[in-house]
């Protein structure tokens, strides 16, 4: 079923290519801007990415909606532009155009109106279909779990990934899957405009270490499948590199320029990128440390503030968000800041503080360190996952 939906319309041809094609997909979760990372620190260490992203829908995120917080950011590629893009910059991030498996956004119509949103089936084939056009040869997916995910459970997690697997071994792509946490926040903000910041601390050499580490290990999984360093741990000290040396920043840069966004973006965003109205401040009402942050609320917290959709003709406001946000493991003292949201209207902030007042859990004792990446397996290990 995902090839003869990926065949309904245009389909990518990288065959010939220079450099090995690779992408990733993530399920969606509360924080995840990892592929603002991602693609560029790929195109660094030598691979071409045509990532095919989409925009946000309920709690989780979009990546197109982080990018078209950038001024002047063109995500409606067509084929042709596409592949002189990634000759030129080695990445591109586009979203799907009307060309791209229409198939794909009939049947989604008809799953919201017929109830099967949830079949693992179709899940498998909306995804797979819109990156097997895209051509890349190595596919790496994220497949979020947690109350912040659409996979809360980790047994619905590993079937989705198996099934992902089954299709791209089948069809045969490189790939690989990670199951990773999505029960807290990934990095400290959420939000669009603030997520792009974010990104950019960590394709500085900063950043939060959440985000860095995903961020690495999925770009390594992708080098390794291509081919391109011999094992994991060569490839995440390399990658490590290519963020603190700036050469995937200088991707970066090069990629918003070509895409008709505003380059100035990756030295001042706080300057260039849209900014709220409104700074409220939450604060720890005890001393203790960070026990757990909830994704859910979170995520439904800056869905109140209008920094997401209901539906897909909602507009979003791309200034909203959080930042600041505590982590699992931050000590703190009574009185603390804990997180700032950001706000455009009065009455949506006093819903979203609703949700953000119990969201941040403080205790006396220190939690136990948290593990990003839950599980991992490859095509070749399909029913036999093990711990990363």
């Amino acid at each position: 079923m995902p090839d003869a939906m990926m065949r309904s319309g245009e389909t990518a041809d990288f065959s010939d290519w220079p450099k090995p094609t690779a992408d990733k997909h993530s399920t969606g979760g509360i924080g995840d801007k990892v592929s603002l990372i991602l693609a560029p620190l790929a195109a660094a260490a030598g691979m071409a990415v045509p990532m095919m992203s989409g925009r946000g829908l309920g709690i989780t995120g979009g990546t197109l909606d982080k990018l078209a917080s950038i001024p002047g950011f063109d995500t409606q590629i067509t084929m042709e532009r596409m592949r002189e893009l990634l000759a030129a910059n080695g990445c591109v991030m586009m979203g799907q155009t009307a060309g791209w498996v229409p198939a794909d956004k009939k049947l989604y119509a008809l799953r919201d109106v017929t109830a099967t949103v949830p079949s693992l089936g179709l899940i498998t084939a909306s995804i797979m279909s819109k990156k097997l056009a895209e051509g890349a040869q190595t596919l790496v997916f994220d497949v979020k779990c947690g109350r912040g995910a659409f996979m809360r459970d980790l047994a619905g997690a590993r079937a989705l990934a198996e099934s992902l697997l089954a299709v791209g071994k089948r069809l045969h792509r490189n790939v690989a899957a990670l199951i990773t946490d999505m029960e807290q926040p990934l990095g400290r903000t959420v939000g669009n405009a603030v997520e792009v910041r974010e990104s950019l601390d960590v394709l500085r050499g900063g950043g939060p270490a959440d985000t860095r580490e995903l961020s690495i290990e999925l770009t390594a999984w992708m080098a390794v499948l291509s081919n391109l360093y011999p094992n994991l741990e060569t490839a995440r000290q390399r990658l490590a590199e290519l963020l603190d040396n700036g050469a995937a920043l200088a991707i970066f840069r090069g990629m918003v320029a070509a895409q008709g966004g505003d380059p100035r973006v990756c030295d001042a965003p706080g300057e260039i990128l849209p900014r709220a109205k409104i700074v409220k401040t939450l604060c720890a009402e005890q001393d203790g440390f960070v026990q757990f942050v909830d994704a859910e609320k979170i995520g439904r917290a800056v869905l109140q503030l209008g920094g997401g959709r209901v539906q897909p003709s909602d507009s979003v406001d791309f200034a909203v968000g959080i930042e600041k946000l505590a982590q699992a493991g931050d000590r703190v003292q009574q009185g603390q800041p804990v997180m700032t949201i950001l706000a455009n209207d009065e009455t949506r902030l006093v819903a979203a503080c609703e949700l953000c007042h119990d969201a941040v859990l403080v205790a006396s004792a220190a939690p136990l360190p948290r593990r990003i990446v839950l599980e991992v397996a490859t095509a070749s290990r399909r029913s036999s996952f093990f711990k990363n």
